[in-house]
């Protein structure tokens, strides 16, 4: 802090790379360590924009900035004793971290003693067994009080209750802690005084002293004149750090030259701190030093026991044993992360400093030296800010829509330790989005197809672009950019809704005033400043059948001249009398015109083309013809439905102009009396038609008496002597069957009697006419009751089993007879009886055709 002051006298703005602060122990928690912001040379008006802060190696924060980040104070407690133990001088590291521009500063404060602990034995009580024997100038360990201060607030010296037997030798060992030893300056006589009690004192040099005591009992016993003796005063024992709890640490070795019980040597710790009795045993029989508790460098890397070797008379020896801990590499490196940019703009330019990193591996020599490296192929690479401190930077420029929204680094810190030891921490570094796309639509040009006559409103089409960005940067909006969907002043065709990109129809289409038009939509995304494209979409109106076929000539309406023709009586057919000319606002199959002849005064005289609209004689004109005509045609499309118009046309069968004149002059009331003569002519022959019908019922009538006064058929008489099988099912099914386009069967049922089956097959049923069957020759005398009407029609319930000539109709228990019938037969007329003629004994039936 001296340096960094002189060096802020020369020059006020000058930053230097490293801040040493000193402190006392034991500072209240909010006490000032030192004006961080000046002594970084930023000025009170640079503080916010450089963003100052710091970054503690330690795992425990001691430090922290104001709210307003000028002074470093202390957080928390900060014991000396208990952070760097007996190690001096102790140092805090930390780092200050600054932006705009980056920079990061090394903050070192040394915690200063202060005398905050007295001295302090391992025992209160000291008990000494010495041989009368003893001579003077024995020296006698008292052992070491422990002061955990350093510096002159440590354990200074000794003070011993004043006596004449004993004095007191303060020695210091190689490692600077200071040794008490009693020391015998006359002869004991155990007789006179069995027991001495001293009283030994420990003093430290602060201000004010602090100071420890401890009693000293001396226990004067018979004499042993040779003590024990070990193989060496100072025993110097290397141990790695991981050796295992109950290995061998090392063996002490006493011999005596007495015999008996005070040649017997017990050994056990004297002047030992009770931490090490915790991780050291010792063996009383034979001398062995066992590990019994975890050792660890990083924690203490030396260590002293004082070992005694006493006989059983009493006499003591004692040993150093000077105990060094050799480190391994257990202890993996530890990261920690600040993180200086989190989310990180899309456009960060490389090389932009967006965490810093901080390693620490509590391991010395290789095993302490840390490497660190990132994982993966990503945006990002580490750079070495100092001897433990990396920066992750910017690599290559960052793409949110291409790469990930979403980057997770891996940041691996591994040792040069055999193994090696690693450890790893992972940042998550989030990319926020920046407006770098525009929206893009599905196609570059959309294509509509609607048919006219459509409703307003109605969906034309559906357009969708999509954006790459997220957020309002990602949100499209729709617009019409213009077209030709409308001219300037005018409502467009179509509209569109920004959300969804959907068409629609402003008003109803005509396919007729607009068959196809065009349109640019824009699609605008939500960032700042806004992206967007444009789309084109082409609509095509499709026609419907909505216009009936105009006719142009012959021009029809209120106000247009009847048209008219002159055709020569001496035309022939096929002489082209006037062509009927139309025309449909509709396309397609809707605007194909077909023509046909609807109404004329003589239907046979003209003919129109299907498709030319042509009007031509079907005949030659003769003199019969009324000289005036009228023709109408009608003219449909192909629509569905189909729309018609008429056109009237005149014709005037004259061989001049000239002579058509006085018919033309006639005309109006003509042509009145032209419809009334057409509508005569159809009732007369519907009456003439009529005439026709019943003379030809007449004459069938009177062709019927004929026959019935002739009485019935010989054919029929002649048949009644066949016998035949009732079994009708055996009867071939061609018996019931016409034979004729004009022909009818007739089909008889018989009385269900018994016949003998001998008579099976049947003769083959005869074939006749029925002239022949009515008018025929009798082979045996008329039947007496063969008086019937010609003509009668059938209305008796008892009559024959009579069924329908057209059907096959013949029963199980028939005997069919085909009979042939002309054409127009009339139905419900007698044909005859069946009589005798078909079977000896039967009842006469009547037969008729129905």
């Amino acid at each position: 802090c001296k340096q960094f002051r002189q060096q802020e006298l020369l020059n006020p703005r000058c930053t230097v790379s490293r801040l040493r602060y000193a402190i006392p122990e034991e500072l209240g928690r909010g006490s000032l360590v030192g004006p961080l912001a000046r002594d970084l040379g930023l000025s009170a008006d640079e503080l916010p924009a450089r963003k100052l802060r710091i970054v503690a190696g330690d795992e425990k924060q001691y430090f922290s900035l104001e709210e307003d980040n000028r002074n470093l104070r202390v957080k928390d407690r900060i014991d000396r004793e208990s952070i760097c133990g007996a190690v001096s001088p102790c140092v805090l590291s930390l780092e200050a971290v600054v932006e705009n521009p980056f920079d990061i500063f090394h903050v070192s404060v040394a915690i200063q003693d202060i005398n905050d602990n007295a001295p302090q034995f391992d025992g209160e009580l000291v008990t000494i067994e010495m041989i009368e024997s003893t001579p003077p100038g024995t020296r006698f360990p008292l052992g070491s009080a422990r002061d955990p201060d350093i510096g002159e607030n440590s354990l200074q010296n000794y003070e011993l209750t004043p006596n004449t037997l004993f004095s007191l030798l303060v020695r210091e060992s190689p490692d600077g802690t200071k040794h008490a030893e009693l020391v015998l300056e006359n002869v004991l006589d155990r007789e006179k005084q069995r027991n001495h009690n001293l009283i030994l004192t420990a003093v430290d040099g602060g201000d004010p002293v602090r100071s420890g005591t401890a009693q000293i009992k001396i226990n004067v016993t018979d004499a042993n004149d040779n003590p024990p003796v070990f193989t060496k005063e100072i025993y110097t024992v290397r141990l790695m750090e991981n050796l295992p709890e109950g290995s061998l640490a090392f063996q002490v070795k006493a011999t005596d030259n007495d015999e008996g019980t005070n040649a017997e040597i017990t050994y056990s710790f004297s002047d030992t701190a009770k931490n090490i009795r915790q991780l050291f045993t010792l063996d009383p029989r034979t001398g062995d030093v066992k590990v019994a508790g975890p050792l660890d460098y990083e924690e203490r890397k030396y260590y002293e026991v004082s070992v005694e070797g006493k006989d059983g008379g009493g006499l003591t020896a004692h040993a150093k044993v000077h105990i060094d801990i050799i480190d391994v590499n257990d202890h993996a490196p530890t990261l920690s992360l600040l993180p200086i940019l989190n989310p990180i703009p899309e456009d960060s330019v490389p090389s932009t400093v967006i965490a810093v990193i901080n390693v620490r591996d509590r391991d010395s020599g290789e095993n302490g030296e840390v490497s660190c490296k990132m994982d993966g192929k990503l945006p990002f690479r580490l750079e070495t800010s100092s001897e433990n401190t990396y920066k992750l930077i910017i690599d290559s420029a960052l793409d949110r829509e291409k790469q990930a929204s979403e980057h997770r680094v891996s940041v691996v810190a591994r040792d040069r330790g055999r193994p090696a030891l690693w450890s790893s921490t992972e940042l998550v570094l989030e990319v926020s989005d920046v407006n770098d796309n525009a929206p893009v639509f599905e196609e570059a040009a959309y294509s509509a197809y609607v048919a006219e006559n459509n409703a307003a409103g109605a969906l034309v089409v559906r357009v969708q672009a999509r954006d790459a960005d997220a957020g309002a940067n990602g949100r499209v909006s729709y617009w019409l950019a213009g077209g030709s969907a409308g001219a300037a002043g005018a409502a467009p065709l179509v509209s569109v809704e920004a959300r969804s990109g959907a068409l629609y129809a402003q008003r109803s289409l005509d396919y007729e005033q607009c068959r196809e038009f065009w349109v640019a939509v824009r699609a605008q995304d939500g960032g700042a400043p806004a992206r967007s494209s444009t789309a084109t979409v082409r609509v095509f109106v499709l026609d419907r059948n909505d216009n009936a076929p105009r006719v142009l000539w012959p021009a029809a309406g209120a106000g247009a001249a009847a048209a008219f023709e002159v055709v020569p009586r001496s035309a022939e057919a096929g002489y082209l009398v006037a062509k009927v000319v139309a025309v449909d606002a509709d396309a397609g199959r809707n605007a194909w015109l077909s023509y046909e002849l609807v109404q004329a005064s003589e239907p046979a005289l003209f003919r129109v083309g299907l498709h030319s609209g042509e009007v031509r004689t079907a005949r030659a004109v003769s003199e019969r013809d009324a000289a005036k005509q009228r023709v109408v045609a009608v003219v449909k499309d192909h629509g569905q439905p189909a729309l018609s118009a008429t056109a009237t046309l005149h014709v005037v069968l004259a061989e001049s102009l000239q002579e058509a004149l006085p018919e033309l002059s006639e005309r109006p009331a003509g042509a009145e009396a032209a419809a009334a003569a057409a509508e005569l002519q159809f009732y007369l022959v519907l009456a003439l038609a009529l005439l026709s019908a019943l003379l030809v019922l007449s004459v069938a009538l009177a062709v019927l008496a004929r026959l019935r006064r002739a009485g019935p058929p010989a054919v029929l008489r002649c048949l009644g002597a066949q016998r035949f099988s009732l079994a009708g099912a055996a009867f071939p099914a061609d018996f019931c069957e016409g034979t004729l386009p004009y022909s009818y069967n007739l089909c008889v049922a018989a009385p269900a009697r018994a016949v003998p089956e001998a008579a099976w097959p049947p003769p083959p049923v005869p074939v006749l006419s029925a002239e022949e069957l009515l008018g025929g020759d009798e082979c045996e005398k008329p039947s007496p009751n063969s008086s019937a009407v010609v003509g009668e029609t059938l209305a008796d319930p008892e009559a024959p089993q009579v069924c329908k000539a057209e059907s096959s109709c013949c029963f199980s228990s028939a005997f069919p007879y085909l009979v042939t019938f002309p054409p127009g037969f009339p139905r419900g007329v007698w044909v005859g009886k069946t009589g005798p003629c078909l079977r000896q004994g039967m009842k006469e039936r009547d037969v008729f055709f129905f």
